[in-house]
């Protein structure tokens, strides 16, 4: 009784009408079942915005976000809360892969003031693709300026090409397994082509290391922002071979809860408006934690919407829950 009683005060602060500033929850990882209850506690990170404040680039200090609701596998789950982490500390990995065209170097900075004005006692890491390895420059440090520091020009040259930009993101993944729970993301910088398997296979539908990436990615809950700029493979400007580069992105970063951008078909002439809708989409971000009725191991499909059609809500597609064993 008491625990239905929790359920109905907190869902009321959780499906307010305007959504307003709050402390994050510490709970965000899905192996959390109730004591006696077949239903577990699951916190999903979701970017909750206007297009009006999109255009206008002005962040207001209420969102009318209307009725928010969940689904797993659409099933409707029960919201319990809703809390503000804009400003919250998070973890972030600064990916760049080394056979970036050499105008990425003129974005570098544009990267080093990004990683300088996260929230205080945020973690970075930054790390380059290249051939069949990580190359981390810096380990997750809380000092923003060293990270900021690490950041070295790009060679820009075929030989260092990454075997598969996504093998290497997933082995980034890996190296949040022994942070804190909390916000966790990945700014990753490249032109999104896989051909370790051949042309054919570098489309998305058909990328094995794109999905091996996605549910890497899903695992930690780790939402991906990407950056498209030209490599090696599409700095000639082949249609197909960038198309399937920006779906690819476009992809990895919808499944996770983050976003894509690009600047058409060519490299970005600066980095700055990117820059700008992110920090906007990261002072919009939320965690959402609810109540998942599906106890089974696997993988879940989420759905988060809202009864106000100009609301957008970004969020994690999915998710892989692991049901830990009694002992």
């Amino acid at each position: 009784m008491l625990l239905r009683s929790f359920r109905k005060t907190v869902l009321a602060v959780g499906t307010m009408l305007f959504i307003c500033s709050a402390s994050i929850l510490n709970a965000q990882s899905p192996d959390r079942p109730l004591q006696d209850e077949q239903v577990r506690l699951m916190t999903i990170p979701i970017s909750i915005f206007t297009e009006k404040e999109v255009k206008k680039g002005e962040i207001e200090e209420f969102v009318q976000a209307g009725r928010l609701s969940v689904e797993e596998d659409k099933d409707e789950q029960e919201i319990l809360s809703i809390r503000s982490v804009s400003n919250q500390p998070m973890a972030i990995a600064i990916l760049l892969q080394d056979d970036l065209t050499s105008n990425i170097n003129l974005q570098l900075d544009g990267i080093k003031k990004f990683i300088r004005r996260l929230p205080e006692n945020s973690r970075v890491m930054v790390a380059y693709l290249r051939g069949g390895s990580l190359q981390v420059r810096q380990s997750f440090t809380r000092d923003l300026d060293a990270a900021a520091k690490s950041i070295r020009v790009i060679p820009g040259t075929a030989a260092v090409a990454p075997r598969s930009p996504f093998e290497s993101a997933r082995n980034a993944f890996k190296r949040f397994d022994g942070l804190p729970n909390g916000r966790r993301a990945v700014l990753f910088v490249s032109d999104g082509l896989d051909v370790s398997q051949g042309l054919q296979s570098s489309t998305p539908g058909l990328n094995n290391e794109l999905d091996r990436a996605i549910r890497s990615a899903q695992r930690r809950g780790v939402a991906v922002y990407s950056f498209y700029s030209p490599a090696t493979y599409t700095r000639n400007g082949s249609s197909r071979l960038i198309l399937n580069g920006q779906s690819s992105l476009q992809k990895f970063s919808d499944e996770t809860g983050g976003r894509a951008f690009f600047s058409g078909t060519g490299a970005p002439v600066s980095f700055r408006p990117f820059f700008q809708n992110l920090d906007r989409t990261l002072n919009r971000q939320f965690a959402l934690t609810y109540l998942s009725t599906h106890m089974d191991s696997g993988f879940y499909k989420v759905k988060v919407e809202s009864s106000n059609p100009e609301i957008r809500i970004d969020h994690p597609r999915g998710y892989y829950y692991r049901k830990i064993k009694k002992r």
